[in-house]
């Protein structure tokens, strides 16, 4: 249960409408800027800024504050030039919403207002007093013509070189790879929006140095599939909108680190020749055998005794061997 007690109070009050107090769009801060100016006695020219000052409101919520009470139409603003020429800002606050056109004949029949005519004496501008001589433009001929102290330095004048004509270096031929990026870089950087939509907003005007950092990293030797995994691991990964992506992408291409060596693909079936086995060594024993150049059904190894190249078989004549053959059935 809540209960309500009012006491009238015996002066300085004012009368507002329960509908401005309840304003269903007009929040807290603009509802007590509204009534702090409808409270300021009749004459008072305190500017709105400055009662949200008084009122400790601060600069954002009196923005919002203002902007809410022009558009309910509690306020209206105009601007016109004031004697002298001074511009003059007119603010008119009441507590009805009314509309331009009641808001323009009301402001029409008001006074001007003019800071200067409150200004005090004490604060007015002095008239300025002239300098004394005769003004004269300021001297256009070169350095003075006196010395300006003793501690300029005088140094002899150097002779004038001439030049040497067979020292004249040649002027080196213009070509346009070292200004002009390849097709390569630039078919790579005009694909780099369709990589990610962070990078779908990248200025025109930044493809030509992106193109060159690119160029740059393909002739140290990286590959574009490799360049785009940089750049895709460069790109934040916590939802972290980018609202420059070229300023990115310049700082993800500016260092080109060096290029891998590319790791060799296992092909099924082949074994490399890093890790095929070493052939064995023969032993001591086989080392001394030579392989016999005569008429063999197989390989045939023998101990030489000299430089014959033939087996001691191939050497005995046939019919040594045929009688060895008939006295080896025999036995």
């Amino acid at each position: 249960m809540i209960y309500r007690h009012h006491i009238a109070p015996p002066r300085a009050f004012s009368q507002f409408s329960h509908d401005l107090i309840r304003h269903p769009r007009l929040s807290s801060d603009a509802v007590r800027l509204l009534t702090w100016q409808l409270s300021l006695p009749d004459g008072a020219r305190e500017s709105l800024s400055r009662t949200a000052e008084r009122a400790r409101i601060g600069a954002c919520a009196f923005t919002r504050a203002k902007r809410q009470l022009k558009e309910e139409g509690f306020v209206h603003e105009r601007r016109l030039q004031g004697p002298g020429g001074h511009w003059i800002t007119q603010q008119l606050v009441s507590n009805v919403p009314l509309s331009a056109v009641e808001a323009a004949k009301i402001l029409g029949r008001m006074p001007v207002h003019t800071p200067s005519a409150d200004a005090s004496p004490q604060v007015a501008p002095s008239p300025r007093i002239p300098a004394v001589g005769v003004p004269t433009p300021p001297l256009t001929d070169g350095h003075p013509k006196k010395d300006p102290g003793e501690n300029t330095s005088h140094r002899p004048a150097e002779p004038e070189r001439q030049p040497d004509p067979a020292s004249k270096p040649e002027p080196a031929p213009e070509t346009s790879e070292t200004h002009e990026p390849p097709e390569a870089a630039r078919a790579l950087v005009a694909a780099l929006p369709y990589l990610s939509p962070d990078l779908r907003r990248i200025p025109r005007g930044m493809h030509d140095e992106l193109a060159r950092l690119v160029t740059r990293w393909l002739a140290a030797g990286h590959t574009p599939t490799a360049v785009r995994t940089h750049i895709l691991r460069g790109l934040p990964d916590d939802g972290t909108p980018v609202h420059r992506p070229g300023g990115l992408l310049r700082y993800l291409l500016r260092d080109v680190p060096p290029a891998l060596a590319p790791v060799p693909v296992p092909v099924p079936g082949i074994t490399p020749a890093s890790e095929r086995p070493s052939p064995a060594r023969p032993s001591s024993r086989l080392a001394a055998l030579r392989e016999c150049e005569g008429d063999h059904v197989q390989v045939t190894l023998f101990r030489p005794v000299g430089d014959e190249t033939r087996c001691p078989r191939c050497l005995t004549p046939p019919s040594l061997r045929a009688a060895a053959g008939t006295a080896v059935r025999r036995t």
